[in-house]
């Protein structure tokens, strides 16, 4: 137990309280998100006793891994009456755009999320764009179709300047985006989305965008759905290969801060950006309280929003939580009591970097199971996140999924902490290992 509870248990609330000093929290998800998100947590005074859900090999060195699915909220909710859970944090997105926010609001246990039909910022792509154009958010030009007006859509893709964006207006796992350089590779993958269900249901309605060139750059902030609060800015490598080339991936590394994401750019973002989404919601009666995503383009010094995330990205997430110095779980309880205007959000000044080791074959078919050896020791100030990793029934490590392990570090300069988190991973040892060695090379 943490000191400061037990200096101060007789201040702490009856557990019915939403809003208690010492809180149970569950955390869903399995991710190297979640065990960035796991750690964080378990270091605040104000949590008591931490479930994930269901976890993976390292979340359970901050708390208690459980066997529930992050979608079976009926398991969930016998799990949180039995355990006294006082709040839930969602890490992905699927529960999320299934509803669980309401699931759980309604049944009285406070969730760090939005509500069904504001999770739609990130479950229809078509959405999203409409509330943007709606309130006037810069962001790509666009035309949406489905099988009912597909040969419109030919025609307009026959007319459309290249490349093409092509997105799948649901959920795809982050696969449902093609960028097409010719009219032939439109028209293909077009008929693929809609004709042939490539993606299922989540590619039933296409939408066809304006290809912006630039940088890109996630800004992730807080909201209660009034008011919001910036808790970190990062750029991530999807790209395989090095100097990003090959096929994309879920995120094979990321930096922190981001060198041109400040002074007149940022307040571009939070002026255009930030500030009508966070009004937005409000004006609209979208009920929010948690993270928001902000996947942005740099083109030419003007801020596009590329995509809209309900809730923190993974390998963002991993470089976020680490310069995050204010305490997470005093947030979302200034967040569920609505006082979140009146938060203090301290960043680290020093940079991060994260390296994410992968399993041979990833991003296509890859093997689980490969037995893994973690370093004796590393060096202050870096942290492994696990991944794709599990434990069996021995205790021994093994890789669990194609994205594995990250090695993430905090140092004066990007090119510093990318070079410590290299030399970190580089020591996790499992057949098959892969790691891009050049994560941050466009700063050095």
């Amino acid at each position: 137990m943490h000191p400061a509870q037990k200096i101060f248990m007789y201040l702490r609330p009856k557990k019915n309280s939403l809003f208690q000093a010492f809180m149970n929290i569950l955390l869903l998800g399995s991710g190297g998100r979640e065990h960035a998100l796991a750690r964080k947590i378990a270091q605040s005074p104000h949590c008591e006793k931490l479930f994930i859900a269901p976890g993976n090999g390292g979340t359970s060195l901050h708390g208690t891994n459980v066997p529930l699915g992050v979608n079976d909220f009926a398991a969930q909710q016998a799990f949180v009456k039995e355990n006294a859970i006082d709040l839930i944090v969602v890490g992905p997105e699927d529960p999320l755009v299934n509803g669980v926010y309401d699931y759980f609001t309604e049944r009285g246990v406070a969730v760090i999320g939005p509500s069904k039909q504001a999770a739609q910022l990130e479950g229809s792509k078509a959405f999203s764009k409409k509330f943007m154009q709606r309130q006037g958010i810069p962001t790509a030009a666009y035309a949406e179709f489905t099988a009912e007006n597909f040969e419109e859509g030919k025609a307009y893709l026959s007319k459309h300047a290249l490349p093409i964006v092509l997105k799948a207006d649901g959920l795809a796992a982050g696969k449902g985006v093609v960028i097409c350089e010719s009219h032939e590779e439109a028209q293909k993958v077009f008929a693929e989305m809609i004709l042939q269900k490539q993606f299922g249901e989540a590619s039933s309605r296409v939408v066809v965008e304006q290809f912006l060139s630039g940088i890109e750059i996630s800004v992730f902030v807080l909201t209660d759905g009034k008011d919001y609060k910036i808790i970190g800015h990062a750029k991530d490598y999807k790209r395989i290969g090095e100097g990003d080339t090959g096929p994309n991936t879920g995120g094979m590394g990321c930096v922190s801060p981001v060198p041109f994401a400040e002074g007149a750019f940022m307040r571009k973002v939070i002026d255009r950006i930030i500030e009508p989404t966070i009004s937005g919601l409000h004006k609209e009666g979208l009920v929010y309280k948690g993270f928001v995503f902000f996947g942005l383009i740099n083109v030419e010094g003007e801020p596009y929003v590329i995509e809209y995330n309900c809730r923190m990205g993974d390998p963002e997430t991993e470089v976020v939580m680490p310069r995050l110095k204010s305490d997470l779980v005093e947030l979302f309880i200034q967040l569920n009591k609505g006082e979140l205007g009146t938060a203090e959000v301290e960043i680290d000044e020093r940079a991060a970097a994260t390296v994410m080791a992968v399993s041979a074959g990833y991003p296509g078919d890859y093997e689980k199971g490969k037995s893994m050896q973690l370093p004796d020791a590393i060096p202050a100030d870096c942290f492994l996140y696990h991944a794709g990793t599990k434990q069996d029934s021995n205790g021994q490590l093994l890789t669990n999924g194609g994205r594995v392990i990250t090695a993430t570090a905090l140092a004066p300069t990007i090119q510093q902490a990318a070079a410590l988190a290299k030399e970190v991973i580089a020591q996790v040892e499992y057949e098959g290992k892969y790691f891009r060695k050049d994560i941050g090379y466009e700063f050095a």
